[in-house]
């Protein structure tokens, strides 16, 4: 594949990602969840492109965001879930899509395991609804 083929596929690639994280963040706000941050993580790692984290007010709820999320996903992306852990547990959800991963938790959890200090190097993109960008 010549060098301008496989920077074409690498930019649809990453635009792919970032509308994935977009949507999956703007269902996550529309199913009551809070402090919804999309962290880009690409100059940092390249085993992934971009966490969705949010917060829960309880299990019902963060099974609903993560049932939603997948829903939606499919029906407007056509793409599904890589894999999936802590949906029986319900207090922190993670949804794999390969390049973005969704991370749904409750209040406790996610004050415990504090991603967004954990990858602090990360940028912050402007979630849907979510006010003043951080992008850049």
């Amino acid at each position: 594949m010549p060098p301008s083929s496989k920077a074409a596929v690498s930019e649809k690639s990453a635009d792919a990602a970032r509308t994935l994280a977009l949507t999956a963040a703007r269902v996550a706000a529309e199913t009551r969840g809070t402090d919804v941050r999309i962290l880009d993580l690409r100059e940092l790692t390249q085993v992934f492109d971009y966490f969705v984290v949010a917060t829960g007010t309880s299990q019902r709820q963060i099974h609903a965001m993560a049932d939603e999320i997948e829903k939606v996903v499919k029906a407007e992306l056509h793409d599904r879930r890589r894999g999936a852990e802590g949906y029986e547990e319900g207090r922190w959800i993670v949804i794999d899509y390969g390049n973005v991963v969704v991370h749904l938790f409750d209040a406790e959890s996610r004050e415990y395991w504090d991603l967004e200090h954990l990858w602090s190097g990360a940028k912050q993109v402007a979630a849907p609804g979510a006010g003043a960008a951080r992008d850049g």
